[in-house]
């Protein structure tokens, strides 16, 4: 293998059941500076540089599940919602239950809800939240990436039908048992790592990618080296070219350590 760009998703892939990450990551990360390492997640880009302020000029962060791409503070990708689209989907979700909207800008988070169980589930991934009493203002002035919406009672995938009649330009994933994420249909992690391949001049061939959810499925699909976790989701099992060992059994770390 001449692998040139690793891809890792974050919770189920990387971090442990306890959000823990493998003890040798950042060292195996600074011993390889030849290897660009892309961190792709749903997590907020300001949470996933504090996470790993130790080696964030070494890293690029594929954040907002592919909204937002940046690169020692740069942002070097994005791909922004339309005001009006943000607006009409915040009238979808007053007639969703159980769910609590989240809207994901470039300067930050903005949540409506103070009850302490959504709080306590947006706190763990948007470093950057700001509590509005007025979403659609914030609409209006904000570039907005994405929808992050939070699901009591773990009902993000039976709520998924919600959304089945969101504009053909948008789309709606589930991208945790709790969570639903709502974008442009073209923005996902996979279009973000390809625009990264072309920036800087890496194959297909020359990346691989780890992932667990949906989300994960078209940046798996983007490299020739694609892991599915042993704990991942059956449906994304199906879309990588390998498997390997679970988040709770260093399963990205066992595949590194081959590099």
């Amino acid at each position: 293998m001449n692998i040139k760009l690793v891809a890792v998703d974050m919770d189920g892939t990387l971090l442990d059941s306890k959000k823990r990450l493998p003890e040798d990551f950042i060292p195996w990360v600074k011993s390889h500076p030849q290897v660009k390492v892309a961190i792709a997640s749903g997590r907020q880009y300001y949470t996933l540089e504090r996470m790993f302020h130790e080696i964030a000029d070494r890293l690029v962060f594929i954040a907002e599940n592919g909204t937002l791409c940046f690169y020692r503070g740069e942002i070097i990708y994005k791909n922004v919602l339309k005001k009006e689209d943000v607006v009409n989907t915040l009238r979808l979700l007053e007639h969703v239950p159980y769910a609590t909207p989240l809207l994901c800008g470039i300067k930050g988070g903005y949540m409506q809800s103070t009850q302490e169980e959504e709080l306590a589930n947006a706190t763990q991934y948007y470093a950057r939240l700001n509590h509005e009493d007025d979403l659609t203002k914030v609409a209006l002035e904000e570039n907005i990436v994405k929808f992050a919406i939070y699901f009591k009672k773990q009902m993000a995938e039976a709520s998924a039908h919600y959304f089945d009649d969101l504009p053909k330009h948008l789309a709606a994933v589930v991208s945790d048992v709790s969570w639903i994420d709502v974008a442009n249909c073209d923005a996902n992690k996979g279009a973000a790592l390809k625009s990264i391949q072309q920036q800087y001049h890496i194959s297909q061939e020359e990346s691989m990618a780890f992932g667990d959810y949906f989300n994960d499925v078209e940046m798996l699909q983007q490299c020739k080296y694609s892991y599915a976790m042993e704990n991942a989701h059956p449906e994304v099992k199906k879309k990588a070219n390998f498997l390997t060992s679970s988040n709770d059994d260093d399963g990205v770390m066992k595949i590194l350590r081959t590099i």
